[in-house]
């Protein structure tokens, strides 16, 4: 194609390209001018970031995680930049159309400067390293493998892939549905393992071993310690112990494939083994008439070794997670797996008619490519792009992680993961259109010999694995992360394997050998649903099961609360995610559903269960009985209870019957957990003994045992990451309104390869405050160096059978302040030795609750203290509280400023308390305003809710952001990257205009980053528009920022026309009160058209607009 069919192309090239005489594929460019004759068409300069003394652009890359500083340069420069380093000079070109011209062979070959060129130590002129046709064993080893690499070569291999492929399979059924499973380090003896069978013959055997070969201990060192290399400044000398063990690592893999050539040419038999080995002995050249030398063949060996295992495994293990992902690609890939090849093994012939699963993986290979570049060299001087001089030999960095995401080529969701549009004839127009588009496998003839072989691998390990598994996330808040070598995988990436039939080990073995194919879905799973079985040890009671789905932790608590009541009842219990209960429903026993909405989507743990119940047919859940329970705030009043009703009445429309009627509870203005407990109570235990039997409560045995010791305690936490506080500061004035919050920023250094997007959030897990904890230290009499260790029978988020200091405890791993519940007042009147006593203690739990306990946020310890008398044991107490949960806050920084740092942005709640006893101090903000620079902290980046990102092209895009408070975070964040943007874009049209509404209380006490902002303002980044509450003098006379609004309909109005996009963060009143003016904004827009809008129809377009043009983030 022309390259003008590209919008962009047509800004850059066309008429200019034929000026500058830069000639075609056909034709090179003779010579290059050094400016055009038309005065209107110039050189210009390639961007790039200042260097610095000695070290060039090396302190713009982090060496450990080069990715992550390459996003980011590319974010902040463009489609192409150049960096300086020590020894080496490129240029990265980021968008299609550049790639695609640099992928042109008449003008720029394959480069191996860098990882490659270090990697030639260790194999020389392999297929992989080799410059090319100008090293002869290149030509040979190129043209004598293209056949051991044809089709039919590679269908010959399907039996032995097939057989490892069963062997990770097996290991995932023989490890159950709950043991966290290693994904990076599965699929990477899957692919080596694979190769090395089909290649050579050889057996790795890694399934079987407790450790690994040590080729692969060996491989491994070797790639990383080419990427350490390839990155250095100082001499090799001042490395001499890494450069020791360099030459030992590549000792040990040539020796290994020497080992491994020398007994194949000794081997004996009636029929001589054909595979790639045996090509590479045997075979000659056509060209040339010579066959492969044996050091040749052993540089070959190690390079299938290491590029046929490393890009396989890191792409199966992210196609893995995107299946744990996306519940509906999920479905999708295990529909076609069971209609092309049903209850029997997977054949060769099922291959080529699983589309999807190949367009799952081309999808998987455009957003998470493994070879994130590939590198080019100028052949001659060139113009690139039609403005960017190229002298001969330069460098060039292809960044694959940026062009295959390119908007213009893919569109505005160009960042989403959609394997439709990958499907064959799609993919087909796709590159037809747009050569290099998608260009994982590289370029030309030196693109990867060996793709047929991993693609078949890879699609018969995803259909072995979709037939007989659902996927799911370990750790439902698990964000993606990523390790970086020579390739890139994800890091940290724990998932679980729950059989979709419940077949045992020995079954599914006979399912892959093609000898079982009557599987049929297990009854009731109840057991094998809870992790370590049963959270409630009673004998003979009646089983139920009980699922949750939760983000906060919130309806895990409960669940496991309810659990824990079971045995009182009668029966014994299981706990887990909903996501456990997809194709596993169990019959004939109570199903218990406890969930919550999230911007009105199911919680992480929850939303493969919900896609699958709204795609099954009516019927297919007859025999199933349930209650759910659901958990809300009517601030989001369009998406309330959305999810648990979905859930109730989907349930009974496919033919389950309820135990009874939803239950609900709201979390704005009702005690979450004293409604659950009436519900679970009242409601649900006498339903569940009118249908299914079971007792009276009984009085339950203690379920928490402690002992109180000395030994050296053990820290527990789980599920973020340590980072380090480096600025902590008052954004507040001094002299400020009496009452009001203290706002603060705290500025955060991340972890290596932790990586994070304007709009983000960063989940904290908080202490309590020190006098919380010496409030129930008093109250116990307990000196602060005492130590505990808790036994528990059941279930617990309690670290167990470790000694830990009781003041840790309760800092770290309970609520402490959550309010009391009704259940919890009533347990504590167990141990009132007098009838006054028991008296008011029944009385709070009754009549006076919700004026005394829940409006006032009577926390348990603060009964306690208002009743001295009680002696309640340590441990009744400690099981009454929640588990600690993780806080959110949005991040009020742009990566393009400091990739590695963040800021947060933030009120300090520390009040009189509403009972009149203390303070009411906020868990998590007074935690952070305790942090000082070089403290440390708990934390991880969570991505940003529904559609609250910048848009793809945001200084394109106009925008609309709205805001009070604290709400300014993420449009700090928004700006900032606006600002950063307009500084380094190397494009000349306008910015499209950014308005930002701002409400505070004195633009003398807490208008925050009031320089920072008009400095913004004063680049074009923005426009600023404040409402000052206290002073509405200074302010227009606006008080509000819905005030302001509307005072500014007319600016509104007109980027509303332009397609903006609308932003909204604050408390939930001023949200209501925003979108009440922006509809009366709507609606005055429509009269000037001549289209009346009324207020339900305004309404509704932001209803159905959210996410897309429209964005929320509200809270309390």
């Amino acid at each position: 194609m022309s390259h003008n069919h590209n919008p962009r192309a047509n800004n850059r090239r066309g008429s200019i390209r034929e000026k500058l005489k830069m000639g075609t594929a056909k034709n090179p460019p003779k010579a290059v001018p050094e400016q055009d004759d038309d005065e209107d068409v110039k050189l210009v300069p390639i961007p790039q970031p200042s260097r610095a003394p000695f070290v060039g652009n090396l302190p713009d890359l982090d060496v450990k995680f080069p990715l992550d500083s390459m996003v980011n340069l590319a974010n902040k420069y463009g489609s192409i930049f150049k960096l300086d380093l020590p020894g080496l000079e490129f240029v990265t070109v980021s968008d299609w159309d550049l790639v695609h011209e640099v992928c042109d062979d008449s003008r720029f070959k394959k480069s191996i400067k860098g990882d490659l060129e270090e990697l030639r130590n260790a194999v020389h002129d392999g297929l992989f390293t080799s410059s090319g046709e100008d090293e002869e064993n290149w030509g040979i080893a190129h043209r004598v493998l293209m056949t051991a690499f044809g089709p039919l070569s590679i269908r010959n291999m399907f039996d032995e892939m097939h057989e490892v492929a069963s062997q990770l399979a097996l290991k995932w059924a023989r490890q159950g549905p709950h043991e966290p499973l290693d994904v990076s380090g599965d699929t990477t003896r899957l692919a080596l393992d694979t190769v090395a069978l089909c290649s050579m013959g050889f057996r790795f055997n890694s399934y079987y071993r407790q450790d690994l070969h040590p080729f692969i201990k060996a491989m491994n060192e070797v790639l990383d310690e080419a990427g350490r290399r390839a990155n250095r400044f100082m001499p090799s000398v001042f490395y001499h112990s890494h450069n020791k063990k360099f030459r030992e690592n590549i000792k040990l893999l040539r020796t290994t494939a020497r080992e491994v050539l020398d007994a194949r040419k000794t081997q004996k038999g009636p029929e001589k083994r054909r595979d790639l080995l045996t090509a590479m002995l045997d075979g000659v050249d056509p060209k040339t008439g010579k066959k492969m030398t044996d050091e040749s063949i052993i540089d070959n060996l190690i390079t299938f070794l290491v590029a046929g295992h490393e890009t396989t495994a890191a792409t199966l293990s992210f196609a893995l997670y995107n299946l744990a992902k996306f519940p509906e690609v999920s479905r999708k890939a295990q529909k076609e797996v069971d209609d092309v090849v049903g209850k029997g093994a997977v054949k060769l012939e099922h291959v080529p008619k699983l589309k999807y699963i190949s367009a799952l993986i081309r999808e998987t290979l455009r957003l998470n490519a493994p070879i994130t570049a590939f590198g080019r060299e100028a052949i001659g001087d060139q113009v690139l792009g039609g403005k960017y001089l190229l002298k001969d030999k330069t460098q060039i960095v292809c960044f694959l992680t940026k062009s295959q995401s390119d908007p213009v080529i893919w569109g505005p969701d160009a960042d989403e993961f959609k394997p439709e549009r990958m499907l064959d004839d799609s993919f087909d127009r796709m590159q037809k259109k747009h050569p290099h588009c998608w260009a994982p496998f590289g370029t030309g003839v030196r693109g990867c010999i060996g793709r047929p072989f991993a693609w078949q691998e890879m699609v018969l390990c995803l259909a072995v694995l979709l037939q007989n598994y659902n996927f799911v996330m370990y750790n439902p808040a698990y964000a993606l992360r990523l390790a970086q070598s020579l390739t890139i995988r994800p890091k940290d990436l724990y998932l679980r394997a729950i059989s979709r039939e419940g077949l045992t080990p020995a079954q599914l073995e006979a399912r892959l050998a093609g000898g079982y194919t009557n599987g049929v879905h297990a009854e009731a799973p109840a057991e094998a649903a809870a992790p370590g079985g049963p959270v409630d040890g009673s004998k003979g009671a009646g089983r139920m099961a009980i699922y949750y789905g939760s983000n906060s932790g919130t309806c895990e608590f409960m669940a496991q609360r309810l659990a824990a009541d079971a045995g009182s009842h009668g029966y014994t219990a299981s706990v887990d995610t909903l996501d456990a209960a997809k194709e596993a429903m169990p019959t004939g026993i109570p199903v218990v559903i406890i969930t919550a909405s999230y911007e009105g989507q199911p919680t992480q743990n929850a939303c493969h269960f919900v896609n699958w119940i709204q795609n099954l047919e009516e019927g297919k859940l007859k025999g199933v009985k349930y209650a759910v329970w659901g958990c809300g705030h009517s601030d989001w009043a369009d998406t309330y209870q959305k999810v648990p009703a979905q859930i109730d009445t989907t349930l009974h429309k496919l033919g389950a019957t309820r135990i009874l009627p939803i239950g609900t509870t709201n979390a704005k203005d009702r005690d979450m957990f004293s409604d659950f407990e009436t519900w679970e109570d009242q409601t649900l235990w006498p339903a569940m003994r009118d249908q299914f039997g079971g007792s009276e409560a009984a009085e339950a045995a203690p379920s928490v045992e402690v002992t109180f010791s000395t030994p050296r305690a053990s820290d527990l936490r789980q599920d973020v990451r340590e980072s380090l506080v480096v600025d902590a500061r008052s954004l507040s004035k001094p002299g400020g309104e009496a009452g009001a919050r203290e706002k603060r920023h705290l500025e955060i250094r991340l972890p290596t390869g932790c990586s994070y997007a304007a709009g983000d959030y960063l989940a904290v897990l908080p202490h309590n405050p020190r006098e919380s904890v010496a409030r129930i230290m008093r109250r116990f009499n307990l000196a602060w160096d005492t130590y505990m260790t808790v036994g528990a029978a059941r279930a617990t988020t309690l670290p167990t059978g470790v000694s830990l200091p009781v003041s840790e405890v309760l800092s770290s791993y309970v609520e402490i302040g959550q309010t009391a519940t009704r259940r919890n007042i009533t347990d504590l009147g167990q141990f009132a030795n007098d009838d006054d006593t028991k008296y008011e203690i029944l009385k709070l739990s009754k009549d006076s609750f919700d004026d005394e306990v829940r409006a006032k946020s009577l926390s348990v310890i603060g009964i306690l203290e208002r009743f001295p008398s009680l002696l309640v044991p340590f441990e009744t107490f400690l099981f009454m509280l929640p588990p600690m949960r993780v806080r959110q806050y949005s991040i009020s920084s742009s990566p393009l400023v400091d990739k590695g740092k963040l800021t947060l942005t933030y009120s300090v709640l520390n009040a009189p308390a509403h009972s009149g006893m203390g303070r009411h101090v906020g868990v998590a903000s007074s935690y952070l305003s305790s942090l000082m620079p070089g403290d440390k902290l708990q934390a991880s980046v969570r991505p940003a809710a529904g559609g609250f990102r910048l848009p793809p092209d945001p200084i394109r895009t106009p925008m609309i952001c709205i805001a009070a408070g604290t709400g300014l975070a993420p449009f700090r964040a928004f700006i900032q990257e606006r600002a950063a943007l307009l500084r380094t874009s190397a494009q000349t049209p306008p910015a499209a205009p950014a308005l930002l509404f701002y409400g505070c209380r004195d633009p003398d006490q807490d208008d925050l980053y009031r320089d920072e902002l008009d400095a913004w303002e004063a680049a074009g980044a923005v426009v600023v528009y404040r409402a000052f509450s206290r002073r509405a003098d200074a302010s227009g006379g606006c008080r509000y920022v819905q005030d302001r609004l509307w005072r500014e309909r007319e600016a509104v109005g007109e980027l509303w026309r332009r397609d903006a996009r609308v932003y909204i963060c604050g408390a939930g009143r001023m949200a209501g009160g925003v979108k009440e003016v922006l509809v009366r904004i709507m609606q005055s827009e429509g009269e000037r058209m001549g289209t009346p809008i009324s207020v339900e129809e305004g309404m509704a377009w932001f209803d159905k607009h959210r996410n897309e043009r429209f964005a929320t983030d509200v809270f309390d």
